[in-house]
Protein backbone atom coordinates (compact mmCIF):
# COMPACT_ATOMS: atom_id res chain seq x y z
CA UNK A 1 0.00 0.00 0.00
CA UNK A 2 1.46 3.44 -1.34
CA UNK A 3 1.40 5.77 1.98
CA UNK A 4 3.09 8.38 0.04
CA UNK A 5 1.38 12.43 -0.12
CA UNK A 6 -1.08 12.93 -3.49
CA UNK A 7 -2.40 15.60 -5.29
CA UNK A 8 -5.88 15.12 -6.44
CA UNK A 9 -8.13 17.30 -7.56
CA UNK A 10 -11.91 18.59 -5.81
CA UNK A 11 -14.32 16.32 -6.25
CA UNK A 12 -11.74 13.27 -7.53
CA UNK A 13 -13.26 10.07 -7.25
CA UNK A 14 -11.26 7.15 -6.60
CA UNK A 15 -11.87 4.81 -9.95
CA UNK A 16 -12.50 1.06 -8.67
CA UNK A 17 -11.36 -1.86 -11.33
CA UNK A 18 -14.45 -4.02 -11.58
CA UNK A 19 -12.99 -6.53 -13.82
CA UNK A 20 -11.10 -9.40 -11.87
CA UNK A 21 -9.46 -12.59 -12.32
CA UNK A 22 -8.72 -14.53 -15.80
CA UNK A 23 -10.60 -16.90 -17.24
CA UNK A 24 -8.25 -19.83 -18.79
CA UNK A 25 -9.53 -21.91 -21.80
CA UNK A 26 -7.10 -25.13 -21.54
CA UNK A 27 -8.03 -27.32 -24.68
CA UNK A 28 -6.10 -28.71 -27.50
CA UNK A 29 -8.30 -26.34 -29.86
CA UNK A 30 -8.09 -29.21 -32.51
CA UNK A 31 -12.05 -29.51 -32.92
CA UNK A 32 -13.25 -25.66 -31.78
CA UNK A 33 -15.00 -23.95 -33.80
CA UNK A 34 -14.87 -20.09 -33.91
CA UNK A 35 -18.62 -19.70 -32.51
CA UNK A 36 -17.08 -21.76 -29.44
CA UNK A 37 -14.19 -19.48 -29.01
CA UNK A 38 -16.49 -16.28 -29.68
CA UNK A 39 -19.08 -17.84 -27.22
CA UNK A 40 -15.48 -18.07 -24.57
CA UNK A 41 -15.15 -14.15 -25.43
CA UNK A 42 -18.76 -13.53 -24.32
CA UNK A 43 -18.44 -15.72 -21.14
CA UNK A 44 -15.11 -13.47 -20.56
CA UNK A 45 -17.04 -10.32 -20.82
CA UNK A 46 -20.39 -10.91 -19.18
CA UNK A 47 -18.63 -12.78 -15.53
CA UNK A 48 -16.53 -9.50 -15.94
CA UNK A 49 -12.80 -11.20 -16.20
CA UNK A 50 -10.06 -9.06 -17.20
CA UNK A 51 -8.28 -11.49 -19.18
CA UNK A 52 -9.24 -14.34 -21.77
CA UNK A 53 -6.28 -16.47 -22.12
CA UNK A 54 -6.65 -19.14 -24.76
CA UNK A 55 -4.03 -22.01 -23.27
CA UNK A 56 -3.33 -24.28 -26.13
CA UNK A 57 -1.81 -27.78 -25.43
CA UNK A 58 1.24 -29.29 -26.96
CA UNK A 59 1.20 -32.10 -28.88
CA UNK A 60 2.70 -34.54 -26.20
CA UNK A 61 0.72 -33.32 -23.62
CA UNK A 62 -2.65 -34.24 -25.18
CA UNK A 63 -0.62 -37.69 -26.43
CA UNK A 64 -0.43 -38.09 -22.82
CA UNK A 65 -3.61 -36.96 -21.39
CA UNK A 66 -5.96 -38.89 -24.37
CA UNK A 67 -3.79 -41.32 -26.35
CA UNK A 68 -5.08 -39.67 -29.73
CA UNK A 69 -3.27 -38.18 -33.12
CA UNK A 70 -3.31 -34.36 -33.17
CA UNK A 71 -2.45 -31.84 -35.41
CA UNK A 72 1.07 -29.86 -34.88
CA UNK A 73 1.20 -26.74 -32.41
CA UNK A 74 1.79 -24.01 -34.55
CA UNK A 75 -1.28 -24.81 -36.75
CA UNK A 76 -3.47 -24.77 -33.71
CA UNK A 77 -1.96 -21.54 -32.07
CA UNK A 78 -1.73 -19.92 -35.67
CA UNK A 79 -5.28 -20.59 -36.03
CA UNK A 80 -6.14 -19.17 -32.51
CA UNK A 81 -3.71 -15.76 -33.66
CA UNK A 82 -5.89 -15.06 -36.70
CA UNK A 83 -9.32 -15.84 -34.71
CA UNK A 84 -7.94 -12.85 -32.15
CA UNK A 85 -7.02 -10.70 -34.61
CA UNK A 86 -10.38 -10.99 -36.08
CA UNK A 87 -12.25 -10.51 -32.74
CA UNK A 88 -13.01 -7.16 -32.18
CA UNK A 89 -12.07 -6.91 -28.38
CA UNK A 90 -8.38 -9.09 -28.96
CA UNK A 91 -7.10 -6.35 -26.11
CA UNK A 92 -8.13 -8.38 -23.73
CA UNK A 93 -7.84 -12.20 -25.31
CA UNK A 94 -4.05 -13.77 -25.02
CA UNK A 95 -2.89 -17.07 -27.06
CA UNK A 96 -0.19 -18.25 -24.35
CA UNK A 97 2.50 -20.04 -25.95
CA UNK A 98 3.96 -20.91 -23.02
CA UNK A 99 3.52 -24.21 -23.75
CA UNK A 100 4.94 -24.05 -27.34
CA UNK A 101 8.15 -22.31 -26.35
CA UNK A 102 8.92 -25.74 -23.90
CA UNK A 103 7.96 -28.49 -27.15
CA UNK A 104 7.17 -31.30 -24.53
CA UNK A 105 4.88 -32.29 -22.56
CA UNK A 106 3.95 -30.15 -19.70
CA UNK A 107 1.47 -31.57 -16.89
CA UNK A 108 -1.28 -29.44 -15.83
CA UNK A 109 0.18 -28.46 -12.65
CA UNK A 110 3.02 -26.76 -14.06
CA UNK A 111 0.90 -24.96 -16.17
CA UNK A 112 -1.32 -23.64 -13.59
CA UNK A 113 1.51 -23.06 -11.69
CA UNK A 114 2.58 -20.78 -14.74
CA UNK A 115 -0.50 -19.15 -15.36
CA UNK A 116 -1.00 -18.42 -11.52
CA UNK A 117 1.98 -16.41 -11.84
CA UNK A 118 1.71 -14.21 -15.13
CA UNK A 119 -1.92 -13.56 -15.03
CA UNK A 120 -4.20 -11.91 -12.30
CA UNK A 121 -5.95 -14.07 -9.73
CA UNK A 122 -8.67 -15.24 -9.18
CA UNK A 123 -7.91 -18.24 -11.95
CA UNK A 124 -10.62 -19.99 -14.03
CA UNK A 125 -10.29 -22.44 -16.17
CA UNK A 126 -12.69 -23.18 -18.82
CA UNK A 127 -12.57 -26.73 -19.99
CA UNK A 128 -14.58 -29.62 -21.78
CA UNK A 129 -15.85 -32.43 -19.84
CA UNK A 130 -13.61 -35.21 -21.26
CA UNK A 131 -10.72 -32.17 -20.16
CA UNK A 132 -12.47 -31.82 -16.38
CA UNK A 133 -12.19 -35.62 -16.08
CA UNK A 134 -8.71 -36.09 -17.28
CA UNK A 135 -7.99 -33.33 -14.89
CA UNK A 136 -9.91 -35.11 -11.81
CA UNK A 137 -8.04 -38.18 -12.40
CA UNK A 138 -4.78 -36.96 -11.79
CA UNK A 139 -3.21 -36.56 -8.02
CA UNK A 140 -2.51 -33.16 -8.04
CA UNK A 141 -6.44 -32.45 -8.50
CA UNK A 142 -7.52 -31.98 -4.75
CA UNK A 143 -4.60 -29.58 -4.37
CA UNK A 144 -5.30 -27.29 -7.58
CA UNK A 145 -9.32 -27.47 -7.12
CA UNK A 146 -9.16 -25.26 -4.15
CA UNK A 147 -6.96 -22.37 -6.09
CA UNK A 148 -9.07 -22.28 -9.15
CA UNK A 149 -12.53 -23.06 -10.28
CA UNK A 150 -13.47 -24.47 -13.17
CA UNK A 151 -16.29 -23.99 -15.93
CA UNK A 152 -17.08 -26.73 -17.92
CA UNK A 153 -18.24 -26.15 -21.48
CA UNK A 154 -21.33 -28.46 -20.48
CA UNK A 155 -22.64 -31.05 -18.25
CA UNK A 156 -20.05 -34.36 -17.56
CA UNK A 157 -22.08 -37.51 -18.84
CA UNK A 158 -19.95 -39.65 -16.65
CA UNK A 159 -18.23 -37.53 -14.25
CA UNK A 160 -14.96 -38.46 -12.36
CA UNK A 161 -15.67 -39.43 -8.57
CA UNK A 162 -13.65 -36.46 -7.91
CA UNK A 163 -15.80 -34.17 -9.85
CA UNK A 164 -18.66 -35.22 -7.97
CA UNK A 165 -16.92 -34.96 -4.81
CA UNK A 166 -15.69 -31.11 -5.48
CA UNK A 167 -19.33 -30.14 -6.92
CA UNK A 168 -19.13 -26.74 -5.29
CA UNK A 169 -15.81 -25.65 -7.10
CA UNK A 170 -17.11 -26.02 -10.79
CA UNK A 171 -20.12 -24.81 -12.77
CA UNK A 172 -21.14 -25.17 -16.06
CA UNK A 173 -21.54 -23.32 -18.93
CA UNK A 174 -24.04 -23.74 -21.63
CA UNK A 175 -23.86 -23.26 -25.03
CA UNK A 176 -26.18 -21.21 -26.74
Amino acid sequence: MNRGIRKVPFGHVEETDTLKGTLVYYDTFQDVTDQQLRHAAELAKTRSFKKLVLYPLHEETARRMWKRPIEPYYVRENRLFDWRRESEDDGAITVENWEGKRKKYTPIEAALRHLADVYPQPMFLYVTPETANAFASFSSFEEWIGKIRLIISEPPPDAHPNLTKYRHRWDVEENS
